[in-house]
């Protein structure tokens, strides 16, 4: 239904999650919008059936792997390993991650993948977050300054796309 959307507005869609959970039909639907938006510049990840514990477990399980068949050996084993080898190994961390609903944590949500992201809560609910909501947040975020983890203060550009 959003394909046509999200090729217009150069979106690139993909899920991350329990896949062997969803019907054949749900796989197929997603394989071909993910295939279908490929080259969009802007992404979109849904995460269904998805938990940051479940997807490092299945990460460490792979390297596991890895060093029982001989291919890689422990000392190989490095934070870049790890990374190369989780969902979504291409996409770089996300910027900010939005929380709605008045709950102030994370929730087992991309654990790996928030060590520096930027957190902004709201008790806004879901389906009451339209784009006047995130718009405020992204206002929010644009005042921020940024450390990545070191003393070196970056200021936020979120583009004229967003504010």
């Amino acid at each position: 239904k959003e394909l046509k959307n999200f090729i217009d507005k150069k979106v690139k869609f993909s899920v991350i999650g329990r896949r062997d959970r969803f019907s054949t039909k749900l796989n197929k639907l997603i394989e071909d919008t993910e295939f279908a938006t490929k080259n969009g510049s802007r992404n979109l990840i849904l995460a269904l059936d998805y938990g940051g514990k479940w997807e490092i477990t299945e990460a460490t399980k792979k390297i596991a792997h890895e060093v029982k068949t001989g291919k890689i050996i422990p000392s190989d084993i490095s934070e870049e390993l790890l990374a190369q080898h989780m969902a979504k190994s291409t996409l770089l961390p996300p910027d900010i991650c939005i929380r709605t609903g008045g709950e102030k944590r994370i929730s087992n949500f991309l654990l790996w993948h928030m060590a520096y992201t930027e957190l902004y809560f709201t008790d806004c609910y879901w389906p009451d977050f339209d784009a006047d909501a995130f718009e405020i947040a992204l206002l929010d975020y644009k005042k921020r300054q940024r450390s990545f983890g070191t003393r070196n203060k970056v200021k936020v550009n979120v583009g004229n796309d967003f504010a």
